[in-house]
């Protein structure tokens, strides 16, 4: 009887056009494989993977061995089941769900150009090829479209000008802030001795330090660019959109700067004539 109902399901499946059918299957398909994708290395994968097949096998079995006038209690407990499921995933997927509202929030048009951003580079790559010689740890995010005025709170602020001696100073052994992060909107440094959130997930490195998980973890949250020093290595390395490049040398972190950096990258407020930028000439 219950063999008779799954091939009376199949036949309905396969009496209804084909096109229609083959494109309903490709979108489910390609939407679990994006979920998987954008979940990935997560807290939450492995939730998504056993509410998944939870879900599928309580389908497969209403659908198999229940009708209508039959096993009603237990379609009843199933349809209020997918409702608490639904609430719940917001509730587990809550990170992941705002990480994704803001890249989808991202606005990248309409930005206009004229930045200040050459000296900032070069303010920034001769403080990160100090602190590196030194081997003195650095974390310093460059804010983009996605602001981080929560995060910032967390810090103490400066509201300064980006110059070599000010991050040398923040990061010198002893400080208040040397532990923490910095925070750099434009020209101006904001904020200092900021708290960034750490990365967690199967793909992170175990070997790596609290400072490079602080940088992947705020790449992950914002489009900021993160560049990290390593106090045991005076090794530098930059984190976006979750991804850490390790061992650049300062030509190479000059160039992901120059790029990273463009007029689509940095806030609208950052905009200044562009008789402020200087000439690299030389």
């Amino acid at each position: 009887m219950h063999f008779d109902r799954i091939i009376s399901q199949f036949r309905r499946l396969l009496a209804e056009p084909p096109i229609e059918v083959a494109f309903e299957l490709l979108a489910i398909a390609v939407l679990v494989y994006l979920v998987f994708r954008f979940l990935r290395g997560t807290r939450g994968a492995g939730v998504f993977k056993g509410v998944i097949i939870l879900l599928v096998i309580a389908t497969l079995s209403i659908s198999a061995f229940g009708s209508e006038d039959s096993f009603g209690r237990l379609r009843y407990l199933y349809e209020k089941f997918l409702g608490v499921i639904t609430l719940g995933l917001i509730i587990v997927f809550q990170p992941e769900l705002r990480r994704g509202l803001v890249r989808l929030g991202e606005a990248r048009l309409f930005r206009g150009g004229g930045l200040r951003k050459a000296r900032v580079i070069e303010e920034l790559l001769a403080a990160v090829g100090y602190l590196s010689q030194n081997k003195i740890g650095a974390l310093i995010a460059i804010e983009r479209q996605v602001g981080m005025g929560g995060i910032i709170e967390s810090g103490t602020r400066i509201e300064a000008n980006v110059s070599q001696s000010l991050i040398n100073t923040i990061f010198w052994p002893g400080s208040a802030l040397h532990d923490m992060g910095l925070v750099i909107r434009g020209d101006r440094v904001i904020a200092a001795g900021v708290q960034f959130p750490l990365a967690e997930g199967e793909q992170i490195s175990q070997e790596l330090g609290a400072r490079h998980r602080a940088a992947i973890g705020l790449s992950q949250e914002s489009d900021a660019m993160v560049l990290v020093v390593s106090e045991e290595s005076g090794r530098t390395s930059v984190a976006e959109r979750g991804i850490l490049t390790r061992d650049l040398s300062i030509d190479e972190m000059r160039k992901r700067l120059i790029e990273g950096l463009g007029p689509s990258q940095l806030p609208a407020d950052s905009e200044v004539g562009t008789d402020d930028v200087p000439s690299q000439e030389g």
